[in-house]
């Protein structure tokens, strides 16, 4: 009797396992489907100072949360399923935490891959230098923006860590009174570094002045205009080449050049 019923125990088994692993294929799938979206939606994450370019932070990050350990703020946090950004690595909420821009930036040196690079936030004498932090740069909507309805705040202008640098304040006068004078706050995108500190003391409910990933908020020129008056600005395309078109000029005038395209037309 065992004997007869062995085959038929072999063959439940078979299907137990088999559908066992299909199903465990399908939540690997679907698992792998979800990392994949989180890993997509990159493009306005800000993260640590002194962070290699995205691409090259992604392939130098391990992952292991040093950084976050050593912001005394609090302000890192580590992605987790559900933020839409790559698990496991560093970024920060500028309305939530920003960045306060510790003198001697504990977050950077701890890395032990380089994904945040301690030479870019070094001066010439190998000391740490705040100034040179590119987290992002903060922008003003200046439809939101309270200052150029006339309502007068300087909220971002105080709050800003290189005061009078970062952000200046422009006055300009308000010809609807006739009386008062517009605030206006102006972001030196050179100087900002990105920290956030602006975005979080902005009293409008949502904030008028964003922090954004520096190459989603700032345009490039390319190499096709310069400012001939700026020595710097000629060496940034000292290596670029160009193609130039050679054509002879047609010496006839309008009138004849017409009449001999009909002429060719008609022939």
């Amino acid at each position: 009797m065992d004997i007869l019923n062995k085959p038929k125990e072999d063959r439940r088994k078979f299907i137990l396992s088999s559908a066992r692993a299909i199903g465990l294929a399908i939540l690997g799938g679907l698992t792998w489907s979800a990392y994949l979206s989180e890993v997509k939606a990159t493009s306005l994450i800000l993260r640590p100072p002194a962070a290699l370019a995205e691409n090259d932070f992604l392939a130098t990050c391990i992952k292991c949360g040093l950084c976050v350990e050593a912001c005394p703020f609090d302000t890192l946090k580590l992605a987790k399923p559900g933020d839409n950004m790559p698990l496991g690595t560093p970024y920060f909420v500028p309305r939530e935490i920003p960045c306060y821009m510790c003198v001697d930036i504990p977050c950077v040196p701890i890395c032990p891959t380089d994904a945040l690079d301690e030479k870019l936030v070094k001066n010439s004498k190998n000391e740490f230098e705040i100034r040179q932090m590119q987290m992002g740069v903060a922008i003003v909507d200046e439809k939101s923006c309270v200052a150029f309805w006339g309502i007068q705040c300087d909220a971002c202008y105080r709050a800003c860590p290189l005061l009078g640098e970062a952000i200046n304040i422009v006055y300009e006068k308000n010809d609807r009174t006739g009386k008062h004078a517009f605030l206006k706050p102006v972001v030196n995108s050179d100087i900002c570094t990105g920290c956030g500190l602006c975005e979080k003391a902005c009293i409008t409910e949502k904030p008028a002045i964003l922090v954004l990933p520096r190459e989603i908020a700032l345009g490039k020129v390319g190499d096709h205009y310069i400012k001939g008056w700026d020595e710097s600005d000629e060496k940034r395309v000292k290596n670029a080449s160009s193609d130039t078109n050679e054509r002879t000029i047609n010496q006839k005038n309008a009138i004849d050049s017409l009449n001999s395209g009909m002429k060719d037309l008609l022939e």
